[in-house]
């Protein structure tokens, strides 16, 4: 194994195409990457290449589509810590060859690499995640979290009678956290056009070549897919490091 290959990746890619339908009226003239969670000052895709920049990544791929040139004049414009190529996805490739599409620009093809998507707002240690990926000799590792449950939940006990109210407790169940750390053959696995996670990923699974990387304790993740994510996330960052 090559020094470079056994370290961390220093380049990456984020999907930024999407339509962002649900958190219209934001998306009307922006693609959601762009969308500004209140009182933070910086856009969602800004949060993330500064947070990538700071896990030593030093290039990145934005896929772009919807508002695409919304998306590249922002770019253009802003001080960022790190190389941004943008590419744009002319007609639906499906996430997999979007995401595959993307990584044809990605300046060191023979190394590994991170990708996220672009409606991501977290911060934990990539490198973490890059060590636990390469320990694992896996050609894919998914970033895993544990939502909390949007509801209030009851618990009872095996008779029926109630013993406490619980306001929005973690999920038992661990999601795709929307971060990955892909080994250099990956790409070639990915299909030109569908849904990886329907083809390549449960291929991987079956070979034991794919990973999964929970959150640390106290990691701050959320996806923001709606308004009221973006009002819940405003007030879990007043309290929250950015």
């Amino acid at each position: 194994m090559t020094g470079a290959q056994h370290s961390h990746p220093t380049q990456a890619v984020v999907l930024a195409g999407g339509q962002g339908s649900r958190l219209r009226p934001y998306t009307d003239d922006r693609p959601k990457p762009m969308v500004e969670i209140p009182g933070t000052g910086t856009p969602i895709i800004g949060h993330q290449l500064n947070w990538l920049a700071d896990e030593g990544v030093t290039d990145v791929v934005v896929s772009c589509g919807h508002l695409a040139e919304v998306l590249e004049d922002w770019l253009s414009r802003a001080q960022l810590p790190l190389r941004v190529t943008t590419v744009v996805e002319h007609e639906p490739l499906g996430r997999g060859g979007g995401l595959k599409y993307a990584a044809g620009s990605l300046p060191r093809p023979d190394e590994p690499w991170y990708a996220t998507n672009g409606d991501i707002w977290t911060r934990f240690p990539l490198r973490e995640m890059a060590a636990f990926h390469e320990e694992r000799d896996a050609q894919a590792t998914l970033a895993l979290a544990r939502p909390r449950i949007p509801w209030g939940v009851v618990e009872t006990d095996a008779f029926g009678h109630v013993l406490d109210f619980i306001e929005a407790p973690p999920s038992p169940y661990l999601i795709n956290a929307g971060v990955y750390v892909f080994s250099a053959a990956f790409t070639a696995l990915l299909p030109d056009r569908g849904d990886h996670e329907r083809t390549t990923f449960p291929r991987l699974a079956r070979e034991r070549r794919l990973a999964g990387f929970p959150l640390p304790h106290g990691a701050y993740w959320r996806a923001i897919d709606t308004a009221k994510d973006l009002t819940e996330a405003a007030r879990e960052l007043g309290t929250q490091p950015r």
